[in-house]
């Protein structure tokens, strides 16, 4: 079986999406790159439910290479991604605090610095018709060096170079949407300015280093 190690994973991040509310019955995919070859989360398929040989393999150019179901209605935009960017991993949610913001918002600021591990303040991509061109070209140009975009009315979008950092970065991204939703039912939320967010990349890159007790 061709990707049979990434169509494993497929199934235990898609069961783990759906399994921590990410995703709702068919709602969402998952996708793996090797190489020339992508494995895919087939359609209609809900996520908990998954098999590897269900999951369908293709090229680059979207031709089916092995298995029986059709891969996700949202691969052209996968593909699109995975053209224009390294990554080699993919995940797409319908995530609640996430589409929250999606229908409401133009992007996600950086109300907390760890906005500054998806690359920065989070865009939403315009709207368009899911599995549509219009939609692949929308969010390649949302995830402009990030590494998540949302998706007017319609979810979220992570990638990374596996499937555990795509799925941690949906994690993260649902985690700072959340947080943006309760602190708008509190009052304004503050967001962090490039002075401070600043502050942080040299704090990350020169750490403190504490003395070594001499007994």
């Amino acid at each position: 079986m061709l990707l049979a190690e990434q169509r494993r994973l497929l199934c235990e991040y898609g069961r783990r999406a759906a399994e921590t509310g990410l995703v709702v019955g068919t709602a969402g995919n998952l996708s793996a790159r090797a190489g020339d070859l992508i494995a895919v989360t087939p359609s209609g398929v809900s996520l908990d439910r998954l098999e590897p040989e269900a999951c369908p393999v293709i090229d680059v150019e979207g031709h089916l290479v092995e298995g029986e179901l059709q891969p996700s209605s949202e691969t052209p935009m996968h593909l699109a991604v995975y053209t224009t960017t390294d990554a080699g991993a993919i995940v797409h949610t319908h995530s609640t605090f996430g589409t929250v913001v999606a229908t409401t918002m133009t992007e996600l600021p950086p109300i907390h610095y760890n906005t500054l591990l998806l690359g920065g303040a989070v865009r939403v991509a315009d709207y368009a018709t899911y599995g549509t061109p219009e939609l692949a070209a929308n969010v390649r140009a949302a995830l402009k060096d990030r590494r998540a975009a949302l998706l007017a009315n319609h979810g979220g979008v992570t990638v990374g170079g596996d499937l555990h950092a795509a799925f941690e970065a949906t994690r993260l991204l649902e985690w700072l949407c959340e947080v943006y939703v309760r602190a708008k039912a509190v009052g304004e939320p503050r967001v962090l300015t490039e002075e401070q967010l600043s502050a942080v990349v040299q704090r990350a890159f020169s750490p403190p280093r504490f003395p070594r007790r001499e007994d």
